[in-house]
C-alpha cells in the first residue's frame, strides 16, 4: 500500500526565506507549492495589511488557522506560513501532526535587511523601530518555532540552492 507522502511545511519569521525556498523547494521535488498568506490574499481579494485593518489581529489569526487547517489535509505538498502561524496553540498542535515541519531561523540583522524595502508586513508597518519589532517577535515566538519543528536550519548567510539541499537531504 503507497502511503501519500508527508507534506514539507516551513515555519520562522518574517524574512527567513520560508517563500523564496517553498517555491524553490516545490519546483524541485515537482510539488505544488502553497504560502498560506498569499493564499489569503488570494481567497479575500485583498491585502493582509486590509485585512489586519478592517478585521484586526485576531481576524486575520482566524483566517490564518482556517487556512492551514485547508491546507495541511492536503497530501505531499510544500506550504510556507506565515511568521505569527505559531503563536496559536490550535496551530502547533496542526502543525506537529501534519508533516516534516522545517524552523528556518536567521539573524535578526539578516531579518532587518530582508525586511527592509517591504509594505507588505503590518507589523512591521506599524512600528517605529523595524528592528526592535523583529527582535521582540523572534523572541516571543523561537519557543513556538522549536516545538513544532522536525528541524531547524538557520539561514543566515546561506544561498537559497544550499537551503534547500539540507532540506532534502534531513527531509526526504
Amino acid at each position: 500500500m503507497n502511503r501519500p507522502k508527508a507534506n514539507i511545511v516551513l515555519v520562522g519569521p518574517m524574512g527567513s526565506g520560508k517563500t523564496s525556498v517553498g517555491r524553490r523547494l516545490g519546483s524541485e521535488l515537482n510539488r505544488e507549492f502553497f504560502d498560506s498568506d498569499i493564499e489569503i490574499i488570494s481567497r479575500t481579494g485583498v491585502s493582509i495589511d486590509h485585512i489586519f485593518d478592517v478585521e484586526g489581529e485576531e481576524g486575520f489569526r482566524n483566517r490564518e488557522t482556517s487556512m492551514l487547517q485547508e491546507l495541511c489535509q492536503l497530501s505531499g505538498v510544500v506550504i510556507a506560513t506565515g511568521g505569527g502561524i505559531v503563536i496559536r496553540q490550535e496551530n502547533r498542535e496542526i502543525l506537529k501532526n501534519d508533516g516534516f515541519v522545517v524552523y528556518l531561523s536567521s539573524s535578526i540583522e539578516q531579518l532587518v535587511m530582508r525586511t527592509s524595502n517591504s509594505k507588505t508586513r503590518p507589523l512591521l508597518e506599524r512600528s517605529n523601530d523595524r528592528e526592535q519589532t523583529i527582535r521582540d517577535l523572534v523572541n516571543s515566538r523561537h519557543e513556538y518555532y522549536q516545538e513544532v519543528a522536525n528541524a531547524v536550519i538557520d539561514t543566515t548567510g546561506k544561498k537559497l540552492i544550499n537551503v534547500i539541499s539540507e532540506i532534502k537531504n534531513i527531509a526526504l
